[in-house]
């Protein structure tokens, strides 16, 4: 049964990085050693460039340079090397081109319908958003919170760790606005009680704000804000209340609300002027690079509002058998299985050239009874 929470006097905890300070001047006091890696300037880490370069993400490139795959200038790279643009970094043999200055993060809005599971893989076979997502040069999409699979609505990707973080992590208290369908309605006990905040198995939740949006019948229709996302923590505030919700949607994250253009299983990249705005909001630093100046045409065309389709992911070079020799590995295959393939497909293509024997043919070198049967068409 739910209970209100009794609130009580706020209690101050000292941030993360002035106790790691402490600790740190403290150790340092204390005489222990404390053996940091000094990283060259204008250098930065090996796995971030590899994962931002669309590789994989940065614990698949610390396996793959582990697995001694990766080199910088001839030398076996190590977990934590750090490179700068003058070094020469190869994957299996390969060089690679790594960028060192940030460009502008890539933002892509989805109207995620009811029935998708926002991961990266399932092992029942069922829908993802992920295999819908376009594809992108550099780096790799990463969902800016969750929805359960009930759960339609406002669904942000962006191509920047950072500014994914500047959403999702607690202590920003970002706010997340619902639009939420009950079988019932609520007193003003219960609007009270929701505020003020309801004790869940895993802690105290409580809504800033919540007001009623009108319905139909028993059904009923209210607009929710929170600064959390736990799972499933809505829908779970309500069933405390034994209130089952039967619709929720997500219309609101942050500065970003859901576009009324955007339909269910749609998608809408942000301009790059909103992304610039939206790494200001975030305080995170802008590329100092000016930005692309785009066509009409391609302006219409980058701004306009698409469907998904279901594509094949893009696996991570950890997929991939290691280059032999420095040569890839042929398509068509190795050794005498690639060349009796090839052989196989060029005698393929002959016999397709090849005419059958229902095909009409002309010409002087056309079959007797064929042209016969030419002269007789028609007749009788």
């Amino acid at each position: 049964m739910a209970r209100p929470h009794k609130s009580s006097s706020p209690v101050l905890r000292r941030p993360v990085a002035q106790t790691a300070g402490l600790e740190a001047a403290s150790n340092k006091a204390s005489g222990d050693a404390i053996s940091e890696p000094v990283i060259q300037e204008g250098a930065q880490r090996l796995h971030k460039l590899l994962a931002l370069a669309g590789f994989g993400s940065r614990r698949d490139m610390e396996k793959l340079i582990e697995a001694g795959r990766v080199s910088v200038n001839g030398q076996l790279a190590h977990v934590g090397a750090a490179v700068t643009e003058q070094d020469v970094v190869r994957v299996d043999g390969r060089p690679v081109r790594l960028s060192f200055e940030p460009e502008l993060p890539q933002v892509l809005l989805y109207h995620k319908p009811e029935g998708e599971l926002v991961s990266t893989d399932d092992p029942e076979g069922r829908a993802t958003v992920f295999s819908k997502l376009p594809r992108i040069k550099q780096g790799k999409w990463i969902a800016i919170g969750r929805l359960d699979m009930n759960t339609s609505g406002l669904l942000i990707f962006t191509s920047s760790g950072e500014l994914a973080n500047r959403f999702m992590h607690p202590r920003y208290e970002v706010e997340r606005e619902y639009a939420v369908r009950i079988l019932g309605e609520l007193t003003e006990g219960q609007l009270l009680q929701l505020t003020q905040g309801i004790e869940l198995e895993d802690g105290v939740a409580n809504f800033e704000s919540i007001y009623p949006t009108g319905g139909e019948g028993a059904n009923k229709w209210y607009q929710v804000v929170i600064k959390e996302g736990r799972n499933r923590e809505v829908r779970r505030m309500f069933e405390a209340l034994h209130l089952p919700v039967s619709r929720l949607m997500r219309v609101r994250f942050g500065p970003i609300a859901l576009p009324s253009r955007v339909k269910r299983g749609q998608m809408l990249k942000l301009e790059q002027k909103e992304v610039v705005k939206l790494l200001e909001w975030a305080e995170l630093p802008v590329p100092k690079k000016p930005l692309k100046q785009l066509s009409p045409r391609e302006k219409d065309k980058a701004t306009a509002v698409f469907t998904a389709k279901v594509r094949k992911q893009r696996g991570s070079v950890l997929d991939k058998a290691p280059r032999e020799n420095g040569r890839p590995e042929s398509r068509m295959g190795t050794g005498s299985q690639g060349g009796a393939r090839k052989d196989a497909g060029k005698d393929a293509y002959k016999q397709a050239q090849k005419p059958t024997q229902n095909q009409r043919i002309r010409g002087n070198n056309a079959p007797a009874m064929q042209k016969k049967s030419d002269r007789n068409r028609g007749r009788g």
